[in-house]
């Protein structure tokens, strides 16, 4: 991937805004219509736009199309949780030929949708303020590069006291090679120090 670098300021980049109805999840409680009116009146927002589902294959369409048409800057989308998208709306955003992580992302179902329900006015307020919070912070993103390095399939547990020989017992059981460090002459921790466990009374040792 390579890093789009720009020389601009941030008020004078582009930027392209996307709120999801996210069926009724979003579209139900927040007004999204009027989200999209306020944020269109931000400085560097240039266009903004909402649709059924942004995830959708025609959603991301829209956001390559107008990334191209408008030679956007930097996107924003306010929908679900990044947990779930955010690696999809990137991934469209890199298609188009913008950096993926020109991108800000917008929680407005689980953040605001689901909790403000079903007062849509407090709804539709904090949506607004999160979305031109995120136009904010996207002005001042930096281009990433993603590299990709080998990984060995090895691990280090520190430390031989019980809660560390059980856990290097369960990293070996699954195929990989593990060095258990200790300190310590011996391992055990402070299990060598009791005399017998309870409810079995074995050794401890």
């Amino acid at each position: 991937m390579q890093a789009q670098e720009t020389s601009q300021c941030p008020d004078e980049l582009k930027i392209g805004v996307y709120v999801c109805h996210c069926g009724t999840n979003i579209g139900g409680i927040v007004d999204v219509p009027r989200v999209v009116s306020t944020i269109s009146l931000v400085p560097g927002v240039i266009v903004a736009r909402d649709y059924s589902y942004m995830c959708s294959d025609p959603g991301q369409a829209l956001i390559r199309e107008d990334i191209q048409e408008f030679s956007l800057d930097r996107v924003v989308v306010a929908s679900c949780s990044p947990l779930m998208h955010e690696t999809t709306f990137r991934n469209a955003c890199n298609q188009a030929g913008l950096n993926p992580f020109y991108f800000q992302m917008v929680n407005i179902r689980e953040h605001v949708a689901w909790v403000h329900a079903p007062d849509s006015e407090a709804a539709t307020r904090k949506a607004i303020d999160l979305v031109a919070g995120a136009v904010s912070r996207v002005k001042r993103h930096s281009a990433l590069d993603e590299r990709h390095v080998n990984v060995k399939q090895k691990a280090l547990v520190v430390g031989a006291g019980i809660a560390g020989i059980e856990a290097a017992l369960r990293i070996a059981d699954s195929g990989k090679q593990v060095y258990l460090v200790e300190k310590q002459p011996g391992i055990g921790g402070h299990m060598t120090q009791l005399y017998k466990t309870f409810p079995t009374l074995d050794c401890a040792a």
